[in-house]
């Protein structure tokens, strides 16, 4: 729904079909499907973030995915935990053929951005925000129906830079699954995508490899597999087997064998229950931390030194859905 603009003030470029949520022309970020602008909330006075996915051809293909993930997205609206974005509202604007939905914004965009912004961050400040990653995808694996992300990295994860908070986000492509916990839909993003996910049947474990690799780039800065110059060189080394340069590159036995264990072999990978309780967590479990010399160390000292990772894009091909 366009809205007229008004002399001197920030217009809208469109508002939702009730009138509550308004959006703006500037971008706040692209995701793997989706193109997100800063909207208003004029109900509660507060900023939020307006996300289109355009469903190009995918009504042609196969009419009753729409309303598939139009339902997903309804029972993800659903959830609420202090560390998973909250939904406000999602439609379907179906002459447009995007869907729309409306969540929380965080003050300080993603942690991928906001890590290149803060190269001075301690190895205890890193575990808190890993482990309130962690946290979020207990909630989403416990669910009834047990819900896998299957795009989790740096850049669907959002912090809010004044208290620390973390936030997993991007949760419009989520699988909800039943008791078999199966899924069979290849997607996400190339470089934190388990090895199994190409195979076309995986469990909430695939979310397990991809939280490692996002705690591996937290702890680099670095996007796993820079090395590599395509995707299909990424492919080949994790269905192969062969590991991110920047792990080898860890100085610290203790941060590298808690990302092994999230990266290992689908069987041997533990739950994010498990990971929460294991000793890695230690020094920032519960209120209690511990301010050794060992927690307080600047993350970049547990690195050796590291190439500036070249720029390179993602390929958004996932299952039909793409950005215009």
């Amino acid at each position: 729904m366009a809205v007229d603009r008004v002399d001197g003030e920030e217009a809208f470029e469109e508002v939702d079909p009730t009138g509550r949520f308004g959006r703006y022309a500037d971008v706040l970020g692209l995701g793997s499907v989706k193109k997100v602008y800063r909207g208003f909330d004029q109900e509660e006075g507060i900023e939020v973030a307006w996300n289109r996915v355009r469903l190009r051809s995918l009504a042609d293909r196969d009419p009753g995915m729409v309303e598939r993930l139009h339902a997903e997205v309804r029972l993800l609206r659903s959830l609420s935990h202090d560390h998973i974005i909250g939904f406000h509202k999602v439609w379907l604007d179906r002459d447009a053929g995007v869907l729309n939905f409306i969540t929380e914004v965080c003050t300080s965009g993603s942690l991928r951005e906001y890590r290149h912004r803060h190269r001075h961050v301690s190895v205890k400040a890193l575990k808190k925000w890993a482990r309130q990653i962690l946290e979020g995808l207990n909630h989403l694996h416990t669910h009834d129906p047990c819900i896998i992300h299957r795009d989790l990295n740096c850049s669907n994860v959002f912090i809010n830079g004044n208290n620390g908070q973390v936030k997993i986000g991007d949760l419009g492509l989520a699988a909800i699954v039943d008791k078999t916990h199966v899924a069979h839909t290849i997607l996400g993003t190339p470089e934190f995508m388990a090895p199994e996910l190409y195979t076309e049947t995986y469990t909430e474990s695939v979310d397990i490899y991809s939280y490692g690799m996002c705690v591996l780039e937290m702890v680099t800065r670095e996007v796993p597999y820079a090395e590599c110059g395509s995707v299909v060189q990424i492919f080949h080394n994790v269905t192969r087997g062969v590991p991110p340069a920047a792990l080898k590159r860890l100085k610290d036995a203790e941060l590298r064998g808690f990302i092994e264990r999230c990266i290992g072999q689908p069987r041997n990978r533990p739950s994010a229950a498990d990971l929460l309780q294991d000793p890695f967590f230690n020094d920032v479990r519960g209120g209690d931390d511990d301010d050794d010399a060992a927690a307080l160390a600047d993350a970049s000292s547990v690195v050796a030194a590291t190439p500036v990772p070249r720029p390179r894009s993602y390929v958004d091909d996932l299952a039909g859905l793409r950005l215009d």
